[in-house]
């Protein structure tokens, strides 16, 4: 076995390696001889076989196997001499007419890339200075809350015969869209309820049927919205036949014990407390989600260092992957996309780019937060991944058994599971003892996007 550098740089080594025909051979006869006493073969007594005439009759078969485990010692070979930790398992590129290793003609010659773990140490958690923001559920919180709450279980009566719709009221309509003079899929419906003013069908239909009335019919004139999901649909006038069957006010709903009990409370205090509570977790869940952020910020700004390159790659194309699955999902292609953000002052290739360094921040920090888990013994236990396990078998109602199987065993979809609870652990780890500075926020700003509440926070300095 001949194991040969070839290359030498940063976080790359490459490898020329050559299993001799010879050893490949001996590797071969060592392991029919091992096989040879288990061996019954008609003609022969039990066991004994020549060597010579098994190695004839099941070399070839055997012999791929020998390579895959000559392969693997080798690489392992490799990097234990070198004291070399990849990045992840080296693939190897096969120089050798693999037909006539197999038949014993030639050496077997391969090349290795390796990607290496990059050598760097890790910010000290509690030098760290991050800003949390964070917002006190008030009493007109609350409140709004109530309000929403009865308006999702009030009750429409009908108008009086002749009155008019209003905005807020509910009317029961038959409608047939077509564009371009020609019906389209989803532009029909009979019986349909819609509430005047909800934004529940394209902009400018509700408008229009303000002020209807029983039996009345309507043409109305609307424009399909420029990023409509349906491609064929998007930005093109339609025209829709409309015809009114019912119209009907809404009902004032009283925020009392009356609506604590619809909604399955003893009485309106034991709702407001309740309500409460699940608001300030979700301000809590909102306050995490920032400070979360500004952690990876905070730890992307820390660390530099190399990255390896097929890792940053793998990344981005996963990233990318994803970008063109959801195009094609809206009828557009990259090419497309590229085209629309060209026109924004961005091409195709700078997006790309963009994604490129989305990729690299995502591995390093993927990287760092590895690191410190590990300096401080973070683990996921199995208590917690049968936890996720159990979350994902209730999506899936009656499937769950097919589910638990899935997982038990596929070792692969399990670190899938396991990597997003341990990076919330680790950085929960970190948030302890970094200096976090609360800053109280307005209810609309905590639940911004990060980067939006960012951007919002700036404009108010």
């Amino acid at each position: 076995m001949q194991i040969t550098e070839t290359a030498n740089e940063n976080l790359r080594r490459e490898f020329r390696i050559v299993i001799g025909a010879k050893d490949l051979d001996e590797r071969l006869s060592g392991r029919i001889v091992e096989m040879q006493p288990q061996v019954h073969l008609k003609g022969f007594r039990p066991g004994k076989a020549p060597v010579s005439f098994l190695k004839k009759t099941y070399g070839k078969s055997m012999m791929s196997e020998i390579i895959e485990a000559a392969v693997q010692e080798s690489v392992q070979k490799a990097v234990t001499d070198n004291g070399l930790k990849p990045a992840f398992p080296p693939r190897p590129d096969l120089v050798s007419d693999l037909t006539q290793v197999v038949e014993g003609k030639s050496d077997l010659e391969f090349n290795i890339k390796i990607d290496l773990m990059p050598e760097f140490d890790v910010v000290d958690p509690a030098k760290l200075k991050v800003e949390k923001l964070v917002a006190k559920v008030s009493d007109e919180d609350v409140d709004d809350a109530l309000k929403n709450l009865a308006q999702q279980v009030r009750t429409y009566s009908d108008r009086a015969e002749g009155e008019s719709s209003e905005n807020g009221d509910q009317v029961t309509i038959d409608f047939v869209g077509r564009v371009d003079g020609e019906e389209f899929e989803g532009g029909k419906a009979e019986g349909f309820q819609l509430t005047l003013g909800s934004g529940q069908l394209i902009p400018g239909f509700e408008d229009q049927l303000i002020g209807v009335k029983v039996g009345d019919t309507r043409s109305l004139d609307v424009t399909f919205p420029a990023d409509y999901g349906a491609e064929k649909l998007a930005g093109k006038p339609a025209q829709f036949e409309v015809t009114v069957h019912a119209v009907k006010r809404a009902d004032e709903v009283a925020i009392d014990d009356e609506l604590a009990k619809k909604l399955g409370v003893d009485s309106l205090g034991t709702l407001r407390e309740r309500v409460r509570d699940q608001m300030k977790g979700d301000y809590v869940r909102a306050s995490r989600l920032h400070v979360k952020r500004r952690i990876l910020d905070a730890l992307d700004e820390a660390h530099g260092f190399e990255l390896p390159p097929t890792m940053v790659e793998n990344e981005f194309n996963a990233i990318w992957k994803q970008v063109e699955d959801e195009l094609k999902s809206e009828g557009k292609s990259a090419e497309e996309e590229g085209k629309s953000a060209e026109e924004e002052g961005k091409s195709e290739a700078e997006l790309k780019d963009e994604y490129r360094a989305i990729a690299g921040r995502r591995v390093k920090l993927g990287l760092v937060l590895a690191r410190i888990g590990e300096q401080n013994g973070i683990q996921v236990s199995q208590e917690e991944l049968n936890r996720a396990v159990m979350d994902q078998a209730r999506r899936f109602p009656g499937q769950e058994q097919q589910v638990f199987q899935y997982y038990s065993q596929n070792a692969a979809a399990q670190a899938e599971l396991r990597a997003p609870i341990y990076e919330e652990k680790v950085v929960d780890f970190i948030a302890e003892l970094a200096q976090v500075d609360e800053r109280p926020v307005s209810r609309e700003i905590l639940f911004l996007d990060p980067d939006e509440a960012a951007e919002k926070l700036k404009e108010q300095q």
